[in-house]
C-alpha cells in the first residue's frame, strides 16, 4: 500500500512568492495532491486556474484564520468571535468549491489570557456542528486537527483528540521528516501501512533549504509521491 503525500504549499516551495506559482512547482516535483492553509489572500481565480493548469488535487484548506498579524489561528472556539466565524464560513465554502476541495479544517483558535475552557469547548462544539451542517450539502467533509502544543501553537485550544487530519514534520525544528530529529518516521510510515490508513498525509514542514533538495527523504525511505 502506498502513502498519499499531500504537499502543503503554504510552507513548501516558499522559494516562490505566491501560492499560485507553487501549484506548478508541486506538480513538477511529482506531487499529485496539495493542501494550503489560508488561500484567502490571493485572487481566487488565479489560484483556481493555477491548480487546474498544474493538474493536482486540492486535498484540504483551513477556515478563515482571523488576523494573522495579531496571532489569530482560527476562530471556532472563541466565544467573542462567533459572528466573525459564522460570517466567514461561506467564504471557506466558496473557496473550497472553486478549488474542487472536499475537506475543510475548522480551526479552533488560541486561548486568550482570560480563558474559560468550558465556554470555549461549548463554542467549539457549536461551531463545528454548524460548519459540518453547512458543508454537508456541498459534499465537503469537516475536519478537526489537534496542533502540537510544544512547538507549533502552545496556546492553541485543540491539542489532544484521537482523530484528526494527519500532517507531519520533524521535531524539534519542524523541518523535513527525515532522520535528523526525534521522530522515527520509517516506523510511522510502516505503521500507517499496517493500519491500512487510506487518508492523506500532509507535509506541513518548513524546508531547511531548497524545497526540491529537501525531498530526498522520500526516496531514502523507499517512498514515492
Amino acid at each position: 500500500m502506498s502513502i498519499k503525500f499531500s504537499a502543503n504549499i503554504t510552507m513548501m516551495f516558499s522559494e516562490l512568492p505566491t501560492l499560485a506559482e507553487r501549484y506548478g512547482a508541486a506538480k513538477a516535483a511529482g506531487f499529485k495532491y496539495v493542501e494550503s492553509a489560508f488561500p484567502y489572500f490571493e485572487p481566487l481565480e488565479s489560484l483556481r486556474d493555477a491548480k487546474e493548469k498544474a493538474g493536482v488535487e486540492q486535498i484540504v484548506i483551513n477556515t478563515w484564520p482571523g488576523d494573522l498579524k495579531k496571532g489569530d489561528v482560527g476562530l471556532a472556539a472563541l466565544p467573542d468571535r462567533q459572528q466573525e466565524f459564522e460570517s466567514k464560513l461561506d467564504l471557506a465554502i466558496k473557496t473550497a468549491k472553486a478549488l474542487n476541495c472536499k475537506r475543510i479544517h475548522v480551526m479552533a483558535g488560541m486561548k486568550p489570557d482570560n480563558c474559560n475552557e468550558a465556554e470555549m469547548e461549548s463554542t467549539y462544539i457549536k461551531n463545528v456542528t454548524m460548519a459540518a451542517k453547512k458543508f454537508q450539502p456541498e459534499g465537503i467533509t469537516c475536519l478537526i486537527e489537534p496542533l502540537n502544543s510544544r512547538i507549533t501553537a502552545p496556546r492553541y485550544f485543540l491539542t489532544d483528540v484521537n482523530k484528526g487530519h494527519i500532517q507531519i514534520a520533524q521535531v524539534p525544528d519542524r523541518g523535513e521528516p527525515d532522520r535528523q530529529g526525534e521522530i522515527n518516521f520509517p516506523y510511522v510510515f510502516d505503521l500507517l501501512r499496517k493500519l491500512n490508513y487510506d487518508g492523506f498525509v500532509g507535509l506541513e514542514y518548513k524546508p531547511r533549504g531548497n524545497t526540491l533538495d529537501g525531498l530526498k527523504w522520500i526516496k531514502e525511505y523507499g517512498l514515492e509521491v
